[in-house]
C-alpha cells in the first residue's frame, strides 16, 4: 500500500478533545517502559524536548516514571497545547517540570537548550515532509543527546489497516477509529525512515520494527555537520 497523507495538524477542538479523552494508558506506558530500557542514565534525568506532544499524556507519564527529568512539549495545534497546559496545571507535582509551546517545525520558536533527549511519539506520520522532524532533531541535538522517535508502521494494505483498527480500537469513538485508520495509511516503513535519515545526513541511529504496526528510532547522532 502506498502512503496516503493526512492533515498535519489536529487543530479541530472536537477532534483534539476526543484524542485527549481516549485511553492511551497501555500504549503510552509501553513507550515509557521502552524509553526507560533504551535510554542511557543521563537521558533519564535531564531536559526532554518532545516534538509533537499532543495533549501531553505521554509527557505526564514520563514525568511520573522519571522524577529527575523535565519536559518541554512542542505542538503546532493550539487546541492540543491548551489541553496540555490545562492538564499540567491540575498536577502540582509537575510545576516547573512541564511546559508546552505552540510551534511548527522547523521553527526558531522552539527553545534552544542542552537537551538530554529529543523524542517524538506518533508524530512522524502526520508530516507531509518528514525532513522537518529530522532537520529539527539535527539542529537541537548535541553528540550526547539521546534520540527516541516512535511511530506507527504502515500495513501492507487497506484490509490489514481495517483489521488493526478493529482489533485495537473497536471500543473507541468513531472519530478516533477514523483517525487511527488514516494514521496507519499515512505511516512509514522501516526502510523509508532509514532513507529519510540518510537524506538528512544523520548516522548512528537504529531503526527497527517493534511489532506489526509500530517502529522505533533510537540512539545518538554520530556526526552533526
Amino acid at each position: 500500500m502506498r502512503r496516503i497523507v493526512e492533515p498535519e495538524i489536529m487543530d479541530d477542538l472536537e477532534q483534539a478533545k476526543a484524542y485527549d479523552e481516549a485511553d492511551f494508558s497501555e500504549s503510552h506506558n509501553r513507550i515509557v517502559d521502552l524509553f526507560s530500557e533504551l535510554a542511557p542514565p543521563k537521558a533519564l534525568q535531564g531536559l526532554v524536548l518532545d516534538l509533537g506532544c499532543g495533549s501531553g499524556d505521554l509527557d505526564f507519564r514520563l514525568l511520573n516514571a522519571l522524577p529527575e527529568c523535565s519536559i518541554i512539549g512542542i505542538d503546532g495545534s493550539r487546541a492540543m497545547i491548551e489541553l496540555a497546559r490545562e492538564a499540567a496545571a491540575r498536577h502540582p507535582n509537575f510545576e516547573g517540570r512541564a511546559s508546552f509551546v505552540e510551534a511548527f517545525i522547523p521553527s526558531d520558536t522552539i527553545p534552544k537548550a542542552p537537551y538530554s533527549t529529543l523524542m517524538s511519539n506518533g508524530f512522524l506520520h502526520h508530516l507531509h515532509n518528514p525532513q522537518g522532524l529530522w532537520e529539527t532533531i539535527k539542529e537541537r541535538a548535541t553528540p550526547d543527546t539521546f534520540i527516541f522517535v516512535s511511530d506507527l508502521r504502515r500495513p501492507a494494505g487497506m484490509d490489514e489497516a481495517h483489521r488493526i483498527v478493529e482489533e485495537l480500537a473497536s471500543d473507541e469513538a468513531e472519530i478516533l477509529k477514523r483517525d487511527f485508520f488514516n494514521s496507519l495509511c499515512a505511516a512509514f516503513r522501516v526502510r523509508e525512515v532509514e532513507e529519510q535519515l540518510a537524506q538528512a545526513g544523520i548516522a548512528g541511529l537504529t531503526v527497527r520494527q517493534l511489532h506489526e504496526n509500530h517502529l522505533v528510532v533510537h540512539g545518538r547522532i554520530e556526526t552533526i555537520p
